[in-house]
């Protein structure tokens, strides 16, 4: 009984204590003393009335005993504890009245909990643990289990988050203007990650984690009540509650994952259909132009409308993909957007937009390419290389029954390709030790072969018919293998294969009859090369809830988008484009002179994207990048001036040391690195 109390109460609880205490962190501290309380009294006494009200009641008298013994406090907290202590208490009466001075705020407490919980200050892990926690009234051991983490893991996590909004004192409000609708799409982005680990869990022994789908759903509709003008909440809604309707469908006796194609649709829930094309009206009546949540969830409607699979309206689906791909152009729409239109026209017409999606560094090791690009080829009957798609899917994927089930495409696709005669093709694994065992190679150029062609055996699969090996899928496993290498090791790779390639293509061998090479152009290699951070160890880096909001948004930036630290620094507010993820600066130009500028843009992803509008917060113009304090007179200089705070423009040499005094454990030297070290393999900066 109290633990259901608590699911249904502890946000609104804890939000409330939230705006009287000014600190999440506190506020769930007393929350929690009132339901240790219950724990205690409430087997004796039985369950109040007004369960609710009574832990709110307790609540309140902890957080006055706490900021009485508390000899540190602020004058702003003793202010809070006179006023708190002079209320009138209930004492006896009806418990209710604890929350009459609350009545009228309930619901904007929690929706500031909400946008709290999902600042973007913090992590997305970090996130979701802390709105599952504050929000959805989780326990910590709840949480851990669902995302298949250590419980101490997912407490530390939340522990660090609590921390970061008190030490940046992030205020306990909605946001308005711009940074509302930034702010928003973080919240609905963490309730939407929630219901997609729940319906297709990334890793684990099981295809979906039922709780979090309705987890996510009860946060959902919450918003939703909360937020009724919205129209990206009502569509985020429509889409998990049609998405959920399936999820009956969804898994075989066995447990195994059943494609949409193949679903019993009997076994749909048209509750939740129902329910999923309320809410889509209710975004289309809350007006402006249809959100990528809107639009996913008219996508999920065509599939809900149609009775039986051949029934889907596939062209009608394609046409949504193709404005929700302007909207939300990410590599994992576009792999959507390319499976729809193979439904619509044809696998062939799919399996060239897959193609140019492989070459992209965030698809290459992203299972769900593989696994369509194996069934697209499967489709067209070529079941070798099918087969080594669902292979390499397999080996991507954390997902027991998902694993599982790509093995066995695998292994049908096998079969499928068998040759009549039961005379084996020759394969790939047999013209490579051919090759390496000729005459003519030294030892030392064999190891040297030897390593790159058995990169590409793994990559391609040993016993594949050599015809399956394509020009594109050795430029696929180069970019997967050493697209972040040094371009002496690229080279020294692509070397082997144009060595492999001319050896199998002799006319008196006949074996090959294309360039394997073909698709990888050689590197040039400047002198005095600068090895990048490895990617891990920045990750983990940027990860540090020490890590100023300042250094952690620079260095996202400059690992993204591969641009000198000086251009970077040069960013103004004003010549930010948000939308775009790019920003305007003028920089000098080779030969014209110190007083001639060359417009450059630096252009960054999705991680610096979600990290400037709290960088920004709220500036209008000036440099993005800001000193800690604001400088003397005589070094006032009114570009490099930010007219909102006063601070200058933060300076190459600062922006150096801090960075080498963060990253003194990563250099063997103990010097720490510097800034060049960041830019990684981003985009190219662009010429305006």
């Amino acid at each position: 009984m109290v633990d259901a109390v608590w699911k249904l109460e502890s946000a609104r609880i804890i939000a409330g204590l939230a705006r009287m205490a000014g600190d999440v962190g506190l506020a769930e501290e007393f929350a929690q003393d009132a339901l240790l309380a219950a724990l205690e009294q409430w087997p004796g006494s039985g369950v109040p009335d007004n369960p609710g009200a009574w832990l709110m009641a307790i609540a309140k008298r902890r957080a006055i005993d706490h900021l009485r013994r508390d000899v540190r406090l602020d004058r702003r907290h003793e202010q809070l504890a006179h006023e708190l202590t002079n209320r009138e208490d209930p004492g006896d009466r009806e418990i209710d009245t604890a929350l009459d001075a609350l009545d009228g705020e309930v619901g904007d407490d929690v929706l500031r909990l909400m946008f709290v919980s999902c600042h973007p200050v913090l992590a997305t892990e970090s996130r979701v643990a802390m709105t599952l926690r504050l929000v959805g009234g989780l326990r910590t051991d709840e949480i851990a289990r669902a995302f298949l983490v250590p419980e101490a893991t997912l407490a530390q996590r939340i522990v660090r988050a609590k921390r970061t909004l008190a030490t940046r004192r992030i205020p306990f409000e909605v946001p308005d203007g711009p940074e509302r609708a930034a702010r928003l799409a973080s919240v609905l982005e963490v309730v939407y990650l929630v219901f997609n680990e729940g319906y297709a869990a990334t890793s684990g022994d099981d295809w979906t984690r039922p709780a979090l789908c309705v987890e996510a759903l009860r946060l959902g509709r919450s918003l939703a009540e909360l937020m009724p003008d919205e129209t990206e909440v009502h569509g985020l809604v429509a889409l998990m509650e049609l998405q959920q309707s399936r999820a009956a469908a969804r898994t075989g006796p066995a447990g195994e994952p059943v494609p949409i194609q193949e679903q019993n649709r009997g076994r749909w829930d048209r509750l939740l259909i129902q329910r999923g094309f309320a809410a889509l009206l209710r975004a289309r009546a809350a007006g402006g132009p249809p959100g990528p949540y809107m639009l996913q969830a008219a996508i999920a409607a065509c599939h809900a409308q149609a009775r039986a699979a051949e029934q889907t309206d596939w062209s009608k689906i394609v046409a949504l993909y193709e404005v929700l791909v302007r909207s939300l152009p990410t590599p994992v729409v576009r792999l959507n957007r390319a499976v729809a239109i193979a439904m619509a026209h044809g696998p062939p017409a799919g399996l060239v937009l897959v193609d140019e999606l492989v070459a992209e560094p965030a698809m290459r090791r992203y299972h769900l390419t593989a696994a369509v690009r194996g069934d697209l080829l499967a489709r067209l009957g070529r079941y070798g290389e099918a087969r080594a798609e669902f292979e390499r899917a397999a080996s991507l994927t954390r997902n027991g029954p998902e694993h599982a089930i790509l093995l066995r495409r695998a292994a049908e696709c096998e079969e499928t390709a068998l040759p009549p005669s039961g005379a084996p093709a020759v394969t790939f694994a047999e013209v490579v030790a051919a090759f390496l065992a000729g005459p003519g190679l030294t030892a030392e150029t064999v190891r040297s072969y030897g390593q790159t062609l058995t990169r590409l055996l793994r990559y391609v699969g040993g016993d594949a018919p050599l015809p399956a090996v394509t020009p594109a899928r050795v430029a696929e496993a180069f970019a997967d293998a050493w697209g972040t290498a040094a371009a002496a090791t690229w080279n020294r790779h692509r070397a082997a294969v144009r060595s492999f390639t001319a050896w199998a293509g002799r006319p008196d061998r006949g074996l090959l009859t294309s360039d394997l090479a073909a698709g990888l152009r050689r590197r040039p290699e400047p002198r005095g090369r600068t090895r990048p951070v490895d990617p891990r160890r920045l990750a983990a880096l940027l990860e540090r809830g020490d890590l100023a909001l300042r250094e952690r948004v620079l260095w996202t930036v400059l690992h993204e988008s591969a641009a000198p630290a000086r251009w970077v620094l040069a960013l103004d507010v004003e010549n930010l484009d948000l939308d775009a993820m790019r920003g305007r600066v003028t920089t000098p130009r080779a030969g014209d002179g110190a007083a001639a500028g060359g417009v450059r843009w630096v252009t960054w992803r999705s991680g610096a994207a979600r990290l400037l509008p709290g960088l920004i917060a709220g500036r209008r113009r000036g440099p993005l990048f800001l000193t800690d304090r604001r400088p003397g007179p005589a070094r006032a200089a009114g570009r490099d001036l930010c007219p909102h705070t006063g601070r200058g423009r933060l300076s190459y040499e600062r922006a150096e040391y801090l960075f080498k005094r963060a990253t003194r454990e990563l250099d063997p030297e103990g010097e720490g690195l510097t800034l060049r070290r960041l830019r990684g393999p981003g985009r190219a900066d662009e010429p305006g």
